[in-house]
């Protein structure tokens, strides 16, 4: 099983899962098979009840109520089927960060608005965050240890998002977009991968808090000192 979150990271054509479901989030790509689709609903359920390890595929027909043999038409092994479903639930969190971040006014209410959003959109996966609650060997280190690929692919996408504020004018010309996703990036990733005794993570509003005081400031380049 360790090969399925491998996959989540860096495939064998070297494009991340994670990466694909970005693209398809930006180019809206939608999947009209409509039995495709009633497989990977059938999977997320069933993953979602009993966890990735102890699901079959004879579980998922089951659930969606065809044949084994048409599961393996659509999806020729466990890791694809998991594979798919996993970079679908990423889709959808791409799909609602774009939403959401539409709603703010300013590019720090989008950075404020965006952190929250990406916290409440994983931790309240019923996969995603389940695999993070009750499976973390399963998926923190492909999130982690995967030689910063997957960090690297959400860095690129924030990096994208403030590179559209300063065209805008909306942060300055000399902000080091890459840098700054970076640490945002980080910031974020550590509050999904490891437990804080002292920010509560279901406290929306503690959360806007801790990123107007400690993500917003990054809008401003530092500010020469002294020669």
């Amino acid at each position: 099983m360790e090969s399925v979150l491998s996959a989540f990271m860096a495939p064998s054509d070297s494009e991340s899962l994670l990466e694909r479901a970005y693209v398809d989030a930006v180019e809206r790509v939608d999947d009209l098979d409509e039995l495709r689709t009633r497989i990977l609903d059938a999977a997320y359920e069933q993953f979602c009840r009993l966890g990735i390890r102890r699901s079959t595929m004879e579980d998922v027909a089951r659930l969606a109520k065809v044949s084994r043999i048409t599961v393996y038409r659509r999806f020729d092994s466990k890791d694809t089927l998991v594979e798919h479903v996993v970079r679908r639930e990423f889709r959808r969190y791409f799909d609602r960060f774009l939403i959401d971040i539409e709603q703010a006014d300013t590019a720090a209410d989008r950075v404020v608005l965006g952190f929250v959003s990406s916290l409440r959109a994983i931790r309240g996966n019923r996969l995603i965050g389940g695999l993070i609650a009750t499976e973390p060997d399963l998926l923190v280190p492909s999130m982690t240890a995967d030689g910063g690929q997957t960090l690297a692919t959400v860095r690129q996408f924030v990096a994208g998002q403030l590179r559209r504020e300063q065209r805008a004018g909306n942060v300055p010309d000399s902000l080091d977009a890459d840098l700054v996703a970076e640490m945002m990036v980080r910031i974020s990733t550590s509050f999904l991968t490891i437990p804080s005794a002292v920010v509560d993570l279901d406290d929306e509003g503690q959360l806007a808090a801790v990123a107007r005081r400690f993500l917003v400031p990054m809008l401003e380049p530092p500010t020469r000192g002294p020669q």
